[in-house]
């Protein structure tokens, strides 16, 4: 195993499959003690079996990222367990269909902003204090090209992801100077189990703006989690309120 995280300890949500799965075991291999949170809990234990497997450790907490409450206690629980919370990747997210800004309900619209941007606020106003304790810390938010630039999908799904860009750039400020740096990653299509229920929702859609990204493929979600690690790291020690695309150059188009 790689040492570069050392005895760090991350905190990953949406640690269940996809991204945040490729992340948590990236993370783990790299030597970091790692916090995954998930509401899929049998997801979330084959995540923790695969970081055991590969030699690392970790902890899995059943957490509904949108319930303040949760928030608290995955944090407490991560601290409790590991003494500390170094590093965070706030991952978590929703994108279920395509949906016309005139038919969306305000169900649906409060689901998705709950889940996508309420949920960022709420894990950086528990992860911070933490982090603050220790003089220094790192957060990475996933946002979506669809953070950067209009994309057709529903009102609230590029509604939420252009707000994570936003709040990432409004806490790194608020806290560069206390040692704590917040960047976003913005995946562009990536082949995750919400990818594949889009398209099998949307067929035409999906593979539409499949074919639009310029490298000709869709991402691997552990190209993401490379980033996510990346900005995580000692390496981007100089880096804070960045918005950083993953997305084959659809944002550069």
């Amino acid at each position: 195993m790689h040492s570069d995280y050392g005895d760090k300890v991350v905190l990953v949500t949406g640690g269940a499959y996809g991204i945040g799965r490729a992340a948590a075991v990236g993370f783990a291999r790299r030597g970091a003690k790692v916090a995954v949170a998930d509401l899929d809990a049998a997801r979330g234990e084959e995540t923790l079996r695969q970081i055991r497997e590969a030699g690392g450790e970790a902890i899995f907490v059943r957490a509904d990222v949108s319930s303040e409450a949760d928030v608290r206690a995955l944090v407490e629980e991560t601290v409790r367990t590991y003494g500390r919370l170094d590093c965070a990747f706030n991952n978590a997210g929703i994108h279920k269909q395509f949906v016309s800004t005139t038919e969306f309900t305000v169900e649906e619209w409060d689901e998705m902003i709950n889940v996508n941007l309420k949920s960022v606020w709420l894990c950086m106003k528990y992860e911070i204090p933490q982090m603050l304790r220790a003089g220094r810390g790192a957060i990475v938010n996933t946002s979506s090209a669809a953070g950067l630039v209009g994309a057709p999908s529903n009102p609230a799904y590029p509604a939420s992801k252009h707000g994570v860009v936003g709040l990432t750039k409004s806490t790194a400020l608020e806290f560069a100077r206390k040692g704590i740096r917040v960047n976003c990653v913005c995946p562009g299509p990536i082949r995750t189990g919400m990818n594949e229920a889009l398209a099998a929702a949307s067929p035409g859609i999906v593979k539409a703006m499949d074919q639009k990204v310029p490298m000709g493929r869709i991402g691997e979600p552990e190209e993401v989690a490379a980033a996510a690690i990346f900005l995580c790291s000692d390496e981007a020690s100089y880096i804070t309120g960045h918005a950083l695309p993953v997305d084959g150059g659809i944002v550069a188009d």
